[in-house]
């Protein structure tokens, strides 16, 4: 994690920032989630899990219409499970650190792409059950409105597995994000 840490802060302190072209902000949202992989084939049934993720956000520009989108996020993630937990929710709540590469279109509307590591630091599930970290690929779009409030739609999609040592096969975070958020 330190390692990860570094490499961020030196990618941002490389482009030589000046205050006027650093922007950030605040976003929450909707999370729509569900576990993929082949651990719970027949297993009974996983359903999407509704919450929440809220967070930071920065956008460091490169050029006119490329810029570093950096997130810092509270996700409430899992799945809706039926399957010996009496329909209760299979809660996996993360930190994520989304680094995306952001291509504006047009005025307003830019497509995001990029990996989104995640710390896990809450669940109901037994602790050796899945691993401390995520890795996925998120993919979306934005529009900001001119008095700086901005949409976003994003799907992340977990690469990663996060099943603990002790389990087979294997599981990973699937995740569609609505969000609203403001520029300052």
């Amino acid at each position: 994690m330190k390692n990860l840490l570094f490499v961020c802060f030196l990618i941002l302190g490389s482009l030589h920032l000046s205050a006027q072209d650093f922007g950030f902000g605040v976003k929450a949202g909707i999370n729509i989630s569900n576990l993929g992989g082949d651990y719970y084939v027949g297993l009974g049934s996983l359903g999407s899990r509704v919450a929440f993720h809220l967070g930071g956000v920065a956008e460091v520009p490169i050029t006119d219409k490329i810029s570093v989108q950096p997130e810092l996020l509270y996700s409430s993630q899992g799945s809706n499970w039926d399957y010996g937990s009496n329909g209760e929710n299979l809660k996996l709540d993360y930190v994520n650190l989304p680094i995306l590469g952001k291509y504006h279109i047009l005025q307003g509307l830019s497509a995001e792409a990029g990996p989104v590591v995640g710390f896990l630091v809450s669940t109901n599930a037994n602790d050796d059950q899945f691993k401390s970290l995520d890795i996925g690929f998120g993919i979306g779009a934005s529009y900001q409105l001119a008095n700086n409030i901005f949409f976003s739609l994003r799907y992340n999609k977990g690469i990663a597995n996060i099943n603990g040592e002790d389990f087979s096969g294997s599981s990973n975070n699937n995740v569609v994000q609505i969000s609203a958020g403001y520029s300052f």
